[in-house]
């Protein structure tokens, strides 16, 4: 898969491009989302519709964002739904071929979706893709290059790539375990064939169900370096939250009850409760982070 043209449909030749719906989920974010939207009208994609979920904003005004972007299309959710049930509002109504998760903490280059739908478009057997992704604050340094698969016992993969500066070490086009919710290309109808995403988990694990549900399905998940964007960072929970430490070590427990059966899920738990879990109270603890220790 490294060398292009083994990838390259006739989309871009023929001129006929399939509709792609770009599904963001804002909450208390209106100023991030513009900028999101922004760089999305920038875009030189040709066939776009971008759907926009308010999910429960107890601050901010929508309405601005309506009269600014007349073209994208608004949903509201009077309470939060969490990252799956407030993409889920979207997800129901778009009609693209494929449907673009994006964060509405991102900002896209111009020709970022391109390489995306033309290799799912030569191989029919990709149900998912994302692209390469950088840390905004730090343009030049990988977030997400790939992954190896998540890891039965402790429900973690190792990240390609992660914090390091990117030098081309990550641009072969090829599969990776699983991808990144802030950015991932899925076929429509696979939300058909298989569901919406699993809203139990409220935040975090859900693209990992969801790409577990694709893979046993038989549809391979890839990594396209061609395709950047950059990521602001957990800009909805913050990077040292106890919310965000509650739902992280809470949802790999529901992942794991929701995918491993038999001896794999009896270790997987003793795992987190006898290893995984003492570890992290223990550190939280000597750095004097109570919140974070009594979160998990």
């Amino acid at each position: 898969m490294s060398n292009q043209k083994s990838w390259q449909s006739n989309v871009q030749e023929e001129g006929v491009w399939p509709l792609v719906s770009v599904v963001s989920v804002n909450w208390n974010q209106d100023g991030l989302t513009k900028l999101m939207l922004t760089s999305l009208e920038k875009t030189t994609y040709p066939k776009l519709d971008v759907w926009v979920v308010d999910n429960g904003s107890t601050k901010g005004d929508l309405r601005a964002l309506k009269d600014e972007f007349p073209k994208a299309y608004f949903l509201r959710s009077e309470e939060n739904l969490g990252f799956a049930g407030g993409n889920n509002l979207a997800l129901s109504r778009a009609k693209g071929k494929y449907i673009l998760l994006l964060n509405n903490d991102t900002e896209v280059e111009r020709s970022f979706l391109e390489p995306m739908v033309e290799l799912m478009e030569a191989q029919e057997d990709i149900g998912i893709v994302s692209p390469k992704i950088f840390f905004y604050d730090k343009p030049d340094t990988l977030q997400y290059a790939g992954t190896t698969l998540i890891d039965p016992i402790t429900s973690r993969g190792k990240k390609f790539g992660y914090n390091e500066v990117d030098e081309g070490q990550f641009n072969e086009i090829k599969p990776t375990g699983f991808p990144n919710g802030a950015c991932m290309l899925v076929r429509r109808d696979l939300f058909e064939k298989l569901g919406l995403l699993y809203e139990n988990y409220f935040l975090y694990y859900e693209e990992h169900d969801f790409a577990h549900k694709v893979r046993e399905a038989g549809y391979e998940i890839y990594f396209q370096p061609l395709s950047k964007i950059y990521h602001k960072v957990s800009a909805s929970t913050g990077k040292l939250s106890p919310l965000k430490a509650y739902y992280l070590h809470r949802n790999r427990q529901v992942f794991n009850r929701r995918n491993l059966k038999g001896l794999l899920f009896f270790l997987s738990s003793m795992y987190y409760f006898v290893i995984a879990t003492p570890k992290y109270v223990l550190t939280y603890l000597l750095s004097n982070d109570w919140k974070r220790a009594r979160a998990i």
